[in-house]
């Protein structure tokens, strides 16, 4: 049999690192391309060597040029945590809308099948809870979240422009706050910045009363259904999160016990148009991709806590 051969762009990141492990596993040809603006070679560095596997440093808002064939594109590229895409506004929209269209225009020459990377974000400070697929959201599109919010609501609708015009083979997975090993200790994110206070025994730093809340997936859990999806028949968005919500305050508190840290927690003020609410609606993962999380909060956060300690020390 040929190895089917996939292109993840952003592949050096968090997320994008561990979907290149998997497209190994499952005997993929994995082409890496990332431009290292937020990923790093690290995450990577134990595939420097593999005979199927190829890292590209490229920006994928220029033209994209792989040789050869090309059966899948994932399309992850971008930064995605609050702080990256509020010091790279212009970089955030560029890699939405520019990227995006070179990717799906590889996609097109290559006849290649598409997934791009969404996010629970186009969703904004939602009015419906929990969120589902059919929801269309509520974002302040020139609110500083805005350009992190509108460029996946714009790749989406790229993407299905293409799928429907073109004829290109196109999936969408809405992702939900991810968490795991390779994160950045200062990404910005509650989960790398809260295990670095505790680790450091530094106050947590709870943005407004603590009371928003997230739901917080597994990284194992959410490559298996990215897998699950670039495998399946369904064209339109899935979300892929764990329905498991808790509230800030809760979460802070949370990671103070695990830990082991005697930090205190104190309170900000709230970002303008921080999220209040946020819970997936996983019903039609579930029905299409028979994927639903393995693991609980606690348990992943276990199995995280020992790279966390690690980078901490490293620091």
């Amino acid at each position: 049999m040929l190895t089917r051969k996939v292109l993840i762009t952003g592949g050096a990141g968090f997320l994008g690192s561990h979907l290149c492990d998997r497209y190994l596993k499952e005997d993929y040809e994995v082409i890496c391309m990332d431009n290292l603006i937020t990923g790093n070679a690290e995450n990577i560095a134990h595939l420097i060597g593999n005979d199927n596997f190829t890292f590209v440093k490229h920006d994928v808002t220029n033209y994209i040029y792989v040789e050869g064939d090309l059966d899948l594109i994932l399309h992850f590229a971008s930064p995605a945590s609050p702080i990256d895409y509020l010091e790279m506004p212009i970089q955030t929209l560029k890699v939405g809308s520019l990227g995006t269209h070179k990717a799906l225009g590889l996609a097109k020459a290559k006849g290649a099948r598409f997934l791009l990377a969404s996010t629970s974000e186009v969703y904004g400070d939602p009015l419906v809870h929990p969120q589902k697929e059919d929801y269309w959201g509520n974002v302040n599109p020139i609110g500083d979240r805005g350009v992190y919010d509108e460029a996946k609501r714009f790749a989406e609708a790229l993407t299905m422009a293409y799928h429907r015009y073109h004829g290109v083979d196109t999936r969408i997975v809405r992702i939900f706050n991810t968490y795991g090993s390779r994160m950045r200790l200062r990404d910005g994110r509650a989960l790398p910045t809260f295990m670095r206070q505790a680790l450091n025994g530094n106050p947590l730093t709870v943005y407004g009363d603590g009371s928003q809340t997230r739901s917080f997936t597994y990284v194992d859990d959410q490559v298996e259904g990215i897998w699950r999806l670039s495998q399946s028949d369904y064209v339109e968005p899935v979300n892929v999160g764990n329905p498991e919500e808790i509230s800030i305050l809760e979460f802070a508190k949370e990671i103070i016990e695990l830990t082991g840290s005697k930090s205190k927690i104190v309170f900000e003020e709230l970002p303008k148009d921080d999220p209040k609410i946020r819970q997936p609606d996983i019903s039609l993962a579930k029905k299409v991709l028979n994927w639903e999380p393995r693991y609980n909060r606690k348990e992943g956060l276990k199995k995280t806590l020992e790279y966390f300690k690690k980078k901490v020390l490293a620091e």
